[in-house]
């Protein structure tokens, strides 16, 4: 590291003037602290107004956290009716793939500017600000409706059980997700962190008991290994008939599981209040991914064993553990508390996706007021830290949850929440574009890529083949609806309506504010570079026994 920070001040020297960290409030005038607080990098008003509570550990587990929910335990049914289980296993390992590469450009971009509201922040720095300010807003609009869509979900969940008024439980889950969302941040880290632990917890439990199930190893039950496989077979023909067919039932897949994966790109949102972000964000991304992309396809794997593609339980659209494929093999062999439990692990993975969406839109909301592109009040924060009016925004728009209890409302609640469906494929392509850019503006400026703080050889290949799947699967989400008697309003808004809003954002503020694609030569990577080689980043030796414990996050 020394070496590169002396390489980096060479050319500094020779290039542009250095400028120094931000110091405290009393030893900087106005025009220097009005200047540092429009920079692209950790401004004064991030490093004194907010707080460093997020540990390496609470990290990598809200990524963990926000992957794996109702997609996992309640989603993979569907996958096998339309794909097949060999179908739906290449579907996810192909997106897993993808997510590795998203993960890692999102970790070599934050190691350099581990900004709040990092890809936002990144694409107005490296893209073009126009673009940073379309992409902060979707989100921001995206995590508004995602809320109450959450705590919608938890009403229909504890349905289950219980035919209590749906409002009492939307006021208590309001309070819960608002109190966490004004708490300490290292509060919320404490709270997904063990979300995280109960979740992972649960799906190994769930995969180990499909696969005693599978080998028939409950009493009454027979072995039923790979018979599904062969009948009714590994791929499902959808739509088309023939290879065709099955191509188009793994290409759906494929869309659905970029939906299931959702919530790995919000790792890095909080960066300016996580401890050492230059070296927990890194570690965090390069490894969630595998953790996640192994339970799921571990999880495929099972469910295409315990359940024919073509049973009609598949079918099953309550929204709770009844259509889940571990609850439907669970039953079929006489194991009747499991529903029950799978339906309470849904409930708490859905206000635990609540709690991160929050996170998510706060921080962004809080990056945008940063630059001038949202009104200054949202930059007011607690004693301890938290953007309490962003929080208070947010909270305003999770009463919609109570458009559920009209069923006229509800449609129009739900076509609102459609508009964000293609959100998170928008958030990864912004991710890979935003590392690409790096990459091209180092090559540019005649900069090495091991200058940066973290970077790893595969990304300078992974990063265009994973943008160029991105941007076919968002353009192709919706094909069924473009097929003979399957057109849907529904479907093709909630695939294609959120490109247009974007691109009219993106156009609206450019115009306004007569921006340009930054000059890949005139962005700030050797500043950049020698903030990072000059945050020199301890490394901690633990003890054995933290590390035998910690080996999910460390």
């Amino acid at each position: 590291m020394a070496e590169i920070a002396q390489t980096v001040n060479k050319h500094v020297q020779n290039n542009v003037e250095p400028v120094a960290h931000p110091q405290p409030r009393s030893t900087q005038g106005p025009s220097r602290l009005s200047r540092l607080d429009e920079s692209d990098f950790v401004t004064v008003t991030e490093d004194r107004e907010l707080r460093r509570g997020l540990h390496q550990r609470h990290v990598s587990l809200i990524a963990i956290a926000g992957a794996i929910g109702t997609g996992l335990f309640l989603g993979l049914g569907g996958s096998i009716q339309t794909a097949g289980p060999l179908g739906a296993l290449l579907g996810y390992a192909t997106i897993g793939v993808v997510v590795c590469a998203v993960q890692f450009a999102l970790g070599e971009v934050t190691a350099l500017l581990p900004v709040t509201g990092s890809f936002v922040r990144h694409a107005e720095l490296l893209i073009d600000p126009a673009f940073g300010f379309a992409i902060g807003y979707n989100l921001v609009y995206g995590n508004c409706l995602s809320i109450p869509a959450e705590i919608t979900a938890i009403c229909v969940l504890l349905q289950y059980w219980t035919d209590i008024n749906p409002s009492i439980w939307i006021l208590l889950f309001i309070a819960m997700t608002v109190a966490v969302g004004l708490s300490f941040i290292g509060i919320y880290g404490e709270v997904e962190f063990w979300f995280a632990l109960l979740k992972i917890l649960f799906i190994v439990f769930l995969i180990i008991l499909g696969l005693i199930i599978d080998l028939g190893g409950v009493s009454g039950t027979p072995r039923t290994g790979f018979k599904y496989w062969k009948n009714p077979g590994p791929f499902v023909e959808y739509i088309a008939t023939g290879s065709w067919g099955k191509f188009l039932g793994y290409w759906a897949v494929m869309s659905n599981a970029v939906f299931s994966f959702a919530g790995t790109e919000s790792i890095a949102m909080a960066a300016a209040e996580t401890r050492h972000p230059r070296v927990a964000i890194p570690k965090a991304c390069k490894r969630v991914f595998i953790r996640v992309s192994i339970f799921y396809i571990l999880a495929v794997l099972i469910v295409g064993m315990l359940v024919p593609s073509n049973d009609p339980r598949l079918d099953d659209q309550s929204g709770t553990a009844a259509q889940s494929p571990f609850v439907i093999a669970a039953s079929a062999a006489g194991l009747k508390g499991v529903p029950s439990l799978v339906n309470a692990v849904v409930i708490a993975s859905a206000w635990s996706s609540s709690n991160q969406a929050l996170l998510s839109g706060t921080r962004v909301l809080y990056g945008l007021a940063l630059k001038n592109q949202a009104p200054r009040v949202f930059l007011r924060t607690t004693p301890w830290g938290v953007p309490y009016v962003c929080v208070l925004f947010f909270a305003a728009f999770m009463f919609l949850a109570f458009m559920s209890l009209s069923e006229g409302a509800l449609t129009v609640f739900w076509w609102l929440v459609d508009l964000t469906a293609c959100g998170v494929l928008i958030s990864w392509i912004t991710v890979l574009l935003n590392h690409l850019r790096l990459l091209r503006a180092m090559n540019a400026q005649g900069l090495e890529l091991k200058m940066l703080p973290w970077h790893s050889r595969w990304t300078e290949f992974s990063t265009p083949v994973a943008l160029f799947l991105c941007v076919v699967i968002l353009l192709t989400a919706g094909f069924p609806v473009f097929t003979k008697g399957n057109w849907s309003t529904s479907g093709f808004i909630a695939s294609y309506l959120d490109i247009p809003l974007v691109a009219t954002a993106y156009a609206v503020w450019k115009i306004y504010k007569r921006t340009a694609i930054v000059n890949l030569s005139e962005i700030p990577l050797e500043e950049a570079l020698t903030r990072a080689a000059e945050d020199i980043e301890p490394e901690t030796k633990l003890p054995k026994w933290r590390q035998v414990i910690g080996f999910l996050w460390d």
